[in-house]
């Protein structure tokens, strides 16, 4: 079966359950979402997931899983595979492997509770990653679990602890209390283990002493993600779908940036959405997935009669009543 080429926007958090965004956006001018209306107007639902706000994967990824092939409507809760995915390509790993995502990280240590703060914030720079990677290797090993650097701020771990671990995406956890999102399986004990041992380990350690002296975060932890191993059949590297998955209004949620979120929705309007309208109105088939908390909305372009366009003309208010529903 040749690879779906229908270009695809899919956009994370366009709509949130926090306090501030619906005022942010019944603040915006009434023209602001234009062009996504325009986009709408040329298009139909074709699929909607929801499920419960507090579910391991978040509806972007489950979204931007399944556009890749990467998982089923049956694929259980935190189990999208995307370090299988990412070994596959970057270190030509075979398809029976089991993979995660580990992220160092900081968890900012509250009176009754942890917090996990944005990984970004750490910055970094890959000779303290490596130097970091090597010191906490031989714990890793003594479960079975291999690491291998990718990036500076999130490393690959094989192992078959992973294969059906439920982990939750650092989306789902950012500047929230880790104790809720935490696997609480049986066979999640060593990892709990092994995140307790690194917590003493990194709390005297002289690579967070050189870090403190740089006025920066410690890191003191770790975070799971993106578990498990590919599907059967795994489409082939490098010929997937092209998703555009731009993150601008999330980070803006991740802030509580609600001036940053405004502004992210007009560069989006400039960008990437008057892009998508352009090709539409060229002519061509496109697809539209707009994310909330707890759930995707997927429209594609439907090639309706006039009066049906017309009749189905999407206002910047009834933009909005969509992105409420999500």
């Amino acid at each position: 079966m040749r690879p779906d080429s229908t270009p695809h926007l899919l956009i994370p958090l366009a709509a949130c359950s926090a306090e501030g965004w619906l005022p942010t956006l019944e603040s915006l001018p009434p023209d602001r979402f234009k062009r996504l209306g325009q986009l709408l107007q040329g298009m139909k639902l074709v699929q909607t997931d929801t499920r419960d706000a507090e579910s391991l994967s978040p509806p972007h990824e489950r979204a931007l899983a399944g556009a890749l092939g990467l998982a089923a409507p049956d694929t259980l809760d935190g189990l999208l595979p995307w370090a299988a995915s990412e070994a596959m390509e970057g270190l030509q790993a075979g398809p029976d492997k089991a993979w995660a995502w580990i992220t160092p990280c900081h968890w900012a240590m509250g009176h009754l509770h942890a917090t996990l703060s944005d990984p970004a914030l750490l910055d970094l720079r890959e000779d303290e990653s490596r130097r970091l990677l090597a010191l906490m290797q031989p714990y890793f090993e003594t479960d079975g679990i291999t690491l291998h650097f990718q990036t500076p701020g999130r490393w690959l771990a094989e192992g078959e602890l992973f294969r059906g671990l439920p982990t939750a995406s650092i989306d789902r956890v950012l500047a929230r209390n880790v104790d809720a999102w935490l696997p609480d399986t049986k066979s999640a004990a060593p990892l709990r283990r092994l995140q307790n041992e690194m917590q003493m380990l990194l709390y005297t350690h002289p690579f967070n002493d050189e870090r403190e002296t740089r006025r920066q975060l410690p890191v003191n932890s770790f975070w799971i993600s993106g578990t498990g191993a590919l599907p059967a059949p795994a489409m082939p590297s490098g010929q997937g779908p092209q998703v555009s998955v731009p993150r601008s209004l999330a980070e803006a949620v991740f802030r509580e940036d609600w001036a940053g979120y405004a502004q992210a929705w007009a560069t989006l309007e400039a960008g990437d959405i008057a892009a998508m309208l352009a090709r539409q109105r060229a002519g061509e088939s496109v697809r539209l997935t707009l994310c909330g908390d707890s759930s995707a909305k997927t429209f594609e372009t439907h090639r309706a009669g006039l009066w049906n366009k017309i009749s189905s003309l999407f206002s910047p208010l009834r933009t909005l009543d969509v992105l409420k529903q999500l």
